[in-house]
């Protein structure tokens, strides 16, 4: 069986964090006040650039952070990527209005960062690719980030360091171009972000290019950190969702914990409708995830829909991948390793899907804390009745092969 590596690609790493020293953002209230009241506390902030980032002129860039409702330290982080028809004023502006792009809309008790790729000419997080843009695609193709991506990544870290969020709970989000951004600079940087939402994500090239997923051919480079888990809905009918066969292949080939729903919702912000065709889409608590506990990575599971990627487009069903799939972190120790897998239930999710009673899935364990693997070690497994031997793979992934998960949860034990 051919080992598909997980890698690590030149200039992928995150750039060290900018110090206050060498790059500080400055408060403008002025702009502040022409938010007016949003309920909560909001600050906007204006920078120059960083040499690091590599942009070929100077230039200047507003974020806007939101405070959480009630103030406090440790308090999560949610991150938002906007659609080429926004700004970061605009984007901001929806979050009162139910219904207007409720991704952009983060919870009571988050800190919310919203950044901007507007304000200068060539400066925007990955949309699609259009076949006839070949300079778009020249300049943007390949493992290497862009400026911007350089960007988004200190902002955030800075952002944490001056409002002392937690660190274990930074979730990235984005919406048609924010979404294809949200794939491309979220599922490379898993040991900065827990998890990532991209609704109806303007294209995959981006996370495609950047991860080296086929038809590109990697080099061979030590692994990344284990990604982030990640939430996409798409929809067949809107022409920016083309490649998304591929995106999930490869996500599945690389043991990626990818949750997919679809269905002819068209290229919709509004969750509210959404729901009114695929009710699944907010089913996985997403914002649960935690960067500093290991998760299940269910992969070739037996009650998935098959996709309408990429010659069934016009297909009205909706459906999922790995929707039902739950897990719930019990030990992770230097020597032994404990984690329940379940299916939700009826009880817990009222959908028009048929919830299985029994399926079965491949189950990588990724982010573990504690239990250390190199490739190759070997390890004791039990689950449920069943048990054996596992070795770690090329990679250091530890893979159970063919679970049968039902409602009421078994346990996974891993021990050397």
């Amino acid at each position: 069986m051919k080992t598909l590596l997980v890698l690590f690609l030149p200039g992928l790493c995150c750039p060290a964090s900018p110090g206050d020293d060498d790059w500080t953002p400055v408060p403008d209230a002025t702009r502040a006040r022409t938010l007016g009241d949003l309920g909560r506390v909001a600050e906007v902030y204006r920078h120059g650039t960083r040499k690091e980032w590599g942009y070929k002129t100077e230039q200047q860039d507003t974020f806007i952070v939101l405070h959480p409702r009630e103030d406090r330290k440790g308090a999560p982080l949610y991150v938002v990527l906007h659609s080429a028809g926004h700004d970061v004023f605009s984007c901001v502006l929806c979050t009162p209005h139910p219904g207007n792009h409720d991704i952009y809309r983060a919870p009571d008790g988050f800190y919310a960062l919203y950044l901007d790729c507007r304000a200068n000419r060539g400066d925007w997080w990955w949309g699609g690719m259009p076949a006839n843009d070949a300079e778009l695609v020249k300049r943007n193709s390949g493992p290497d980030p862009r400026p911007v991506e350089r960007r988004v990544l200190d902002t955030v870290k800075w952002v944490m360091r001056k409002y002392e969020v937690d660190p274990n709970r930074v979730y990235l989000c984005g919406n048609s171009m924010g979404g294809s951004g949200t794939l491309g600079i979220g599922m490379r940087n898993g040991d900065l972000f827990a998890a990532i939402k991209a609704n109806v994500p303007a294209g995959i090239e981006h996370a495609s290019n950047r991860l080296y997923f086929p038809p590109m051919t990697p080099p061979e480079y030590p692994k990344l950190p284990d990604p982030p888990v990640v939430v996409d809905y798409s929809a067949p009918n809107d022409s920016w969702s083309s490649g998304h066969e591929r995106f999930v292949k490869a996500a599945n080939d690389r043991q990626y914990a990818l949750y997919f729903y679809w269905g002819p919702f068209g290229h919709a912000n509004n969750t509210g409708y959404i729901r009114t065709v695929n009710d699944l889409v907010d089913s996985f608590d997403w914002l649960s995830v935690k960067k500093n506990e290991a998760y299940a990575a269910f992969t070739n599971a037996s009650c998935n829909d098959p996709l309408p990627w990429p010659d069934r487009l016009a297909d009205k069903a909706p459906g999922q991948v790995n929707a039902f799939f739950r897990w719930k972190a019990v030990l992770d120790a230097e020597d032994r390793f404990e984690m329940d897998l379940f299916l939700t239930g009826t009880a817990d999710l009222k959908t028009a899907f048929t919830i299985p009673a029994a399926a079965t899935a491949d189950v990588s364990i990724r982010r573990l804390q504690k239990l250390k693997v190199q490739a190759g070690d070997a390890f004791r497994w039990t689950f449920g009745s069943a048990g054996g031997t596992v070795k770690a793979a090329e990679t250091g992934l530890l893979t159970l092969p063919h679970l049968e998960l039902r409602a009421q949860a078994t346990r996974l034990t891993l021990s050397r």
